[in-house]
């Protein structure tokens, strides 16, 4: 029997680098769909700010997985940052099915070689992580998750998609989620 190898993300946590991360939904399901789950993943991300001080510069809250351009604080490991947001936004998501669709939660059992089994929200492992070193780098990626919806279909204009940090860019309007625009280079410097 072959031994499932599951790609292990590499983190570096340089102190002043901006950081490009997304994470995904257990099995890509879409479990971001609902407003109210998706109240519950920006509540979890106001929350870590306080806890796990972090700069928000970008975001897309997508149906199966999210982006976030953050910079985190000073001595703020990215690993730290995610479990406090994942571990909320499932908490809550899963309470919420116990309560309310008990039905669905078995598309969320995630059963171990050793039989047990625990109801997973978001997918194993770290997601994708990358280090954004440059101006060009922060605003290309600004870009690519502002557009994520259009490209989906789910929207014709960026600024029309609510859960992404589009329309704060184009208008200051920090709406559902507050963006720290203050301290991302311009291109043109």
């Amino acid at each position: 029997m072959p031994s499932l190898h599951r790609k292990q993300v590499k983190r570096y946590d340089i102190p002043g680098d901006v950081r490009f991360l997304t994470f995904s939904c257990f099995q890509r399901l879409p479990l971001l769909s609902r407003d109210r789950t998706r109240i519950f993943l920006v509540e979890a991300i106001e929350r870590c700010r306080s806890l796990r001080p972090f700069e928000l510069w970008g975001y897309v809250i997508m149906p199966e997985h999210v982006h976030l351009i953050i910079l985190p604080g000073k001595s703020m490991l990215v690993a730290e940052i995610l479990k406090t947001i994942k571990v909320s936004t499932s908490k809550r998501a899963i309470t919420w099915l116990h309560q309310n669709a008990p039905d669905f939660l078995h598309c969320l059992e995630d059963l171990q070689p050793n039989g047990s089994g625990t109801y997973r929200f978001w997918q194993r492992g770290g997601g994708y992580d990358r280090n954004l070193r440059s101006t060009r780098d922060v605003h290309e990626k600004l870009s690519y998750i502002h557009e994520n919806p259009v490209r989906r279909g789910l929207v014709l204009k960026a600024e029309d998609w609510k859960w992404s940090s589009a329309l704060a860019w184009q208008t200051g309007i920090d709406e559902p989620l507050r963006i720290d625009r203050e301290n991302v280079p311009r291109l043109d410097e």
